[in-house]
Protein backbone atom coordinates (compact mmCIF):
# COMPACT_ATOMS: atom_id res chain seq x y z
CA UNK A 1 0.00 0.00 0.00
CA UNK A 2 3.06 2.47 0.73
CA UNK A 3 6.32 3.38 -0.29
CA UNK A 4 7.76 4.64 2.88
CA UNK A 5 6.92 3.96 6.58
CA UNK A 6 7.57 7.72 7.57
CA UNK A 7 4.23 9.84 7.07
CA UNK A 8 4.95 11.98 3.92
CA UNK A 9 3.87 15.42 3.99
CA UNK A 10 0.66 15.99 2.42
CA UNK A 11 0.13 17.28 -0.91
CA UNK A 12 -2.21 20.66 -0.72
CA UNK A 13 -5.51 20.50 -0.73
CA UNK A 14 -7.54 22.74 -3.98
CA UNK A 15 -10.39 23.30 -1.19
CA UNK A 16 -12.37 25.05 -3.91
CA UNK A 17 -12.08 21.87 -5.78
CA UNK A 18 -12.85 19.45 -2.90
CA UNK A 19 -15.78 21.33 -1.73
CA UNK A 20 -16.77 23.14 -4.82
CA UNK A 21 -17.64 20.87 -6.64
CA UNK A 22 -20.23 19.22 -4.30
CA UNK A 23 -21.76 22.46 -3.49
CA UNK A 24 -22.16 23.05 -7.38
CA UNK A 25 -23.77 19.82 -7.52
CA UNK A 26 -25.80 19.78 -4.23
CA UNK A 27 -26.92 23.30 -5.93
CA UNK A 28 -27.88 21.68 -9.23
CA UNK A 29 -29.95 18.52 -7.52
CA UNK A 30 -31.89 21.42 -5.48
CA UNK A 31 -32.76 23.19 -8.82
CA UNK A 32 -33.84 20.11 -10.45
CA UNK A 33 -36.35 19.79 -7.97
CA UNK A 34 -38.41 21.98 -10.16
CA UNK A 35 -38.08 19.86 -13.04
CA UNK A 36 -39.37 15.81 -13.21
CA UNK A 37 -36.05 14.50 -14.33
CA UNK A 38 -36.27 11.75 -11.42
CA UNK A 39 -39.50 10.70 -12.86
CA UNK A 40 -38.77 11.00 -16.50
CA UNK A 41 -35.50 8.76 -16.09
CA UNK A 42 -37.52 6.14 -13.70
CA UNK A 43 -39.84 6.05 -16.71
CA UNK A 44 -37.15 4.50 -18.72
CA UNK A 45 -36.21 1.49 -16.65
CA UNK A 46 -40.26 0.84 -16.23
CA UNK A 47 -42.11 -1.35 -18.61
CA UNK A 48 -46.26 -0.76 -18.44
CA UNK A 49 -46.91 -3.73 -19.85
CA UNK A 50 -45.40 -5.92 -17.39
CA UNK A 51 -46.33 -3.31 -14.86
CA UNK A 52 -42.86 -3.78 -12.88
CA UNK A 53 -39.52 -2.16 -13.19
CA UNK A 54 -36.91 -3.91 -16.23
CA UNK A 55 -34.81 -5.28 -13.34
CA UNK A 56 -36.89 -5.73 -10.45
CA UNK A 57 -36.66 -9.68 -10.68
CA UNK A 58 -32.86 -9.95 -12.36
CA UNK A 59 -31.01 -12.48 -10.51
CA UNK A 60 -27.97 -10.64 -11.63
CA UNK A 61 -29.19 -7.07 -10.55
CA UNK A 62 -30.01 -7.94 -6.85
CA UNK A 63 -27.73 -11.56 -5.67
CA UNK A 64 -25.08 -10.43 -7.71
CA UNK A 65 -24.74 -6.49 -7.69
CA UNK A 66 -26.49 -5.84 -4.58
CA UNK A 67 -26.03 -8.75 -2.01
CA UNK A 68 -22.47 -10.34 -2.93
CA UNK A 69 -21.23 -7.16 -3.67
CA UNK A 70 -22.34 -5.78 -0.62
CA UNK A 71 -20.71 -8.16 1.19
CA UNK A 72 -17.15 -7.90 -0.33
CA UNK A 73 -17.37 -4.47 0.56
CA UNK A 74 -18.23 -5.39 3.85
CA UNK A 75 -15.83 -8.30 4.24
CA UNK A 76 -12.90 -5.40 2.82
CA UNK A 77 -14.65 -3.07 5.86
CA UNK A 78 -13.72 -5.96 8.71
CA UNK A 79 -10.36 -6.27 7.18
CA UNK A 80 -9.87 -2.70 7.68
CA UNK A 81 -10.39 -2.76 11.19
CA UNK A 82 -8.87 -5.83 11.73
CA UNK A 83 -5.81 -4.13 10.07
CA UNK A 84 -5.99 -0.97 12.18
CA UNK A 85 -6.58 -3.24 15.55
CA UNK A 86 -3.11 -4.84 14.13
CA UNK A 87 -1.39 -1.96 14.07
CA UNK A 88 -1.36 -0.98 17.63
CA UNK A 89 0.73 -4.94 17.81
CA UNK A 90 2.20 -5.28 14.19
CA UNK A 91 5.37 -3.04 13.86
CA UNK A 92 5.21 -3.49 10.41
CA UNK A 93 1.89 -1.92 10.88
CA UNK A 94 2.65 0.27 13.07
CA UNK A 95 3.53 2.92 11.16
CA UNK A 96 0.36 2.67 8.93
CA UNK A 97 -1.90 3.28 12.22
CA UNK A 98 -3.43 6.91 11.30
CA UNK A 99 -4.19 5.49 7.31
CA UNK A 100 -5.94 2.64 9.02
CA UNK A 101 -8.10 4.62 11.40
CA UNK A 102 -9.03 7.12 8.68
CA UNK A 103 -10.04 4.13 6.23
CA UNK A 104 -12.25 2.68 9.11
CA UNK A 105 -13.78 5.63 10.12
CA UNK A 106 -14.60 6.92 6.76
CA UNK A 107 -16.20 3.86 5.80
CA UNK A 108 -17.88 3.09 9.19
CA UNK A 109 -19.28 7.15 8.92
CA UNK A 110 -20.08 6.62 4.88
CA UNK A 111 -22.09 3.89 5.45
CA UNK A 112 -23.80 4.54 8.60
CA UNK A 113 -25.36 7.88 8.12
CA UNK A 114 -27.90 6.73 5.49
CA UNK A 115 -30.41 4.36 7.63
CA UNK A 116 -31.07 7.37 10.41
CA UNK A 117 -31.48 9.99 7.02
CA UNK A 118 -33.70 7.69 5.63
CA UNK A 119 -35.60 7.63 8.67
CA UNK A 120 -35.97 11.26 8.68
CA UNK A 121 -36.73 11.88 5.13
CA UNK A 122 -39.29 9.44 4.51
CA UNK A 123 -38.56 9.59 0.91
CA UNK A 124 -40.57 6.49 -1.30
CA UNK A 125 -39.22 4.46 -3.76
CA UNK A 126 -40.25 4.77 -6.85
CA UNK A 127 -41.33 1.04 -6.92
CA UNK A 128 -43.65 1.70 -4.26
CA UNK A 129 -45.03 5.00 -5.89
CA UNK A 130 -49.00 4.68 -8.04
CA UNK A 131 -47.36 5.90 -11.17
CA UNK A 132 -44.84 2.36 -11.04
CA UNK A 133 -47.74 0.10 -9.93
CA UNK A 134 -47.70 0.98 -5.99
CA UNK A 135 -49.70 2.44 -4.27
CA UNK A 136 -48.18 5.51 -2.23
CA UNK A 137 -48.29 8.84 -3.16
CA UNK A 138 -44.86 10.95 -4.86
CA UNK A 139 -43.46 13.63 -3.23
CA UNK A 140 -40.03 15.29 -3.91
CA UNK A 141 -37.30 16.21 -2.01
CA UNK A 142 -38.22 19.01 -0.44
CA UNK A 143 -41.84 18.61 -0.58
CA UNK A 144 -44.20 17.74 2.55
CA UNK A 145 -44.72 13.67 2.61
CA UNK A 146 -48.22 12.70 1.89
CA UNK A 147 -49.99 10.85 4.99
CA UNK A 148 -49.40 7.35 4.95
CA UNK A 149 -49.24 4.00 6.86
CA UNK A 150 -45.53 3.18 5.24
CA UNK A 151 -43.10 5.85 5.16
CA UNK A 152 -40.40 5.70 2.50
CA UNK A 153 -37.24 4.75 3.25
CA UNK A 154 -35.18 5.18 0.67
CA UNK A 155 -32.93 9.13 0.43
CA UNK A 156 -30.54 8.29 0.28
CA UNK A 157 -29.13 5.43 -1.32
CA UNK A 158 -27.70 2.69 0.57
CA UNK A 159 -26.30 0.60 -2.07
CA UNK A 160 -24.36 3.57 -3.75
CA UNK A 161 -23.24 4.33 -0.81
CA UNK A 162 -21.88 0.73 -0.79
CA UNK A 163 -19.42 1.95 -3.58
CA UNK A 164 -19.06 5.43 -3.15
CA UNK A 165 -17.56 4.81 0.74
CA UNK A 166 -14.61 3.94 -1.32
CA UNK A 167 -13.73 7.37 -2.20
CA UNK A 168 -11.94 6.81 1.34
CA UNK A 169 -9.23 5.01 -0.83
CA UNK A 170 -8.58 7.67 -2.30
CA UNK A 171 -8.00 9.97 0.59
CA UNK A 172 -6.08 7.58 2.69
CA UNK A 173 -3.39 6.96 -0.17
CA UNK A 174 -3.09 10.54 -1.96
CA UNK A 175 0.20 11.15 0.16
CA UNK A 176 2.07 8.45 0.09
CA UNK A 177 0.57 6.91 -4.00
CA UNK A 178 -0.98 9.33 -5.81
CA UNK A 179 -1.22 7.60 -8.76
CA UNK A 180 -2.77 4.56 -6.90
CA UNK A 181 -5.45 7.39 -5.30
CA UNK A 182 -6.65 8.25 -8.88
CA UNK A 183 -7.08 4.56 -9.84
CA UNK A 184 -8.83 4.56 -6.17
CA UNK A 185 -11.14 7.59 -7.00
CA UNK A 186 -11.80 6.18 -10.14
CA UNK A 187 -12.85 2.58 -8.96
CA UNK A 188 -15.00 3.86 -6.09
CA UNK A 189 -16.93 6.23 -8.61
CA UNK A 190 -17.01 3.63 -11.12
CA UNK A 191 -18.41 1.29 -8.49
CA UNK A 192 -20.93 3.48 -7.06
CA UNK A 193 -22.17 4.77 -10.34
CA UNK A 194 -22.45 0.52 -11.47
CA UNK A 195 -24.71 0.16 -8.10
CA UNK A 196 -26.77 3.56 -8.67
CA UNK A 197 -27.86 2.70 -11.87
CA UNK A 198 -28.27 -1.35 -11.06
CA UNK A 199 -31.12 0.28 -8.25
CA UNK A 200 -32.46 2.74 -10.66
CA UNK A 201 -33.10 -0.35 -12.79
CA UNK A 202 -35.37 -1.94 -10.08
CA UNK A 203 -36.97 0.82 -9.33
CA UNK A 204 -35.27 1.24 -5.52
CA UNK A 205 -34.53 5.10 -5.84
CA UNK A 206 -34.15 7.91 -8.32
CA UNK A 207 -31.37 9.35 -10.18
CA UNK A 208 -31.15 12.30 -7.45
CA UNK A 209 -30.75 9.63 -4.67
CA UNK A 210 -27.64 8.38 -5.90
CA UNK A 211 -26.05 11.61 -6.51
CA UNK A 212 -26.95 13.25 -3.05
CA UNK A 213 -25.28 10.14 -2.03
CA UNK A 214 -22.19 10.52 -3.56
CA UNK A 215 -21.79 14.09 -2.13
CA UNK A 216 -22.17 13.02 1.87
CA UNK A 217 -19.76 10.32 1.01
CA UNK A 218 -17.47 12.21 -0.48
CA UNK A 219 -17.91 14.93 2.03
CA UNK A 220 -17.15 12.45 4.56
CA UNK A 221 -14.33 11.02 3.39
CA UNK A 222 -12.79 14.60 3.22
CA UNK A 223 -13.60 15.09 6.39
CA UNK A 224 -12.07 12.30 7.74
CA UNK A 225 -8.94 12.65 6.35
CA UNK A 226 -8.44 16.43 6.77
CA UNK A 227 -9.16 15.79 10.36
CA UNK A 228 -7.23 12.53 10.60
CA UNK A 229 -3.91 12.88 7.72
CA UNK A 230 -3.75 16.23 6.46
CA UNK A 231 -0.53 17.34 7.23
CA UNK A 232 0.45 20.22 5.11
CA UNK A 233 4.33 21.48 4.78
CA UNK A 234 3.53 24.82 7.29
CA UNK A 235 2.60 22.12 9.83
CA UNK A 236 4.86 19.66 9.05
CA UNK A 237 7.61 22.26 9.30
CA UNK A 238 6.00 23.54 12.87
CA UNK A 239 6.28 20.00 14.29
CA UNK A 240 9.65 19.35 13.60
CA UNK A 241 10.41 22.38 15.25
CA UNK A 242 8.35 21.70 17.99
CA UNK A 243 10.34 18.57 18.60
CA UNK A 244 13.14 18.77 21.84
CA UNK A 245 16.69 18.86 20.13
CA UNK A 246 18.77 16.04 21.34
CA UNK A 247 22.04 16.31 23.05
Amino acid sequence: MVSTSARPVSRPLNFWWCLGVPAVAAIILVLLELTDLDMDLARLFYDPVAGDFIGRHSYFLEDILHDRAKEVVIAFSVFAIFGFIGAFFVERLKPFKRELGCLVLSLGLATSFVTPVKAVTAVQCPWSLEQFGGHETYSKLMEHRPQTDKPGRCWPGGHAATGFTLFALFFVLRDRRPRLAKQAFIFAFALGSVFSISRMMQGAHFFSHNVWTAIFCWLICLGSYYWLLYRPAVKAEAAVRAQPVSA
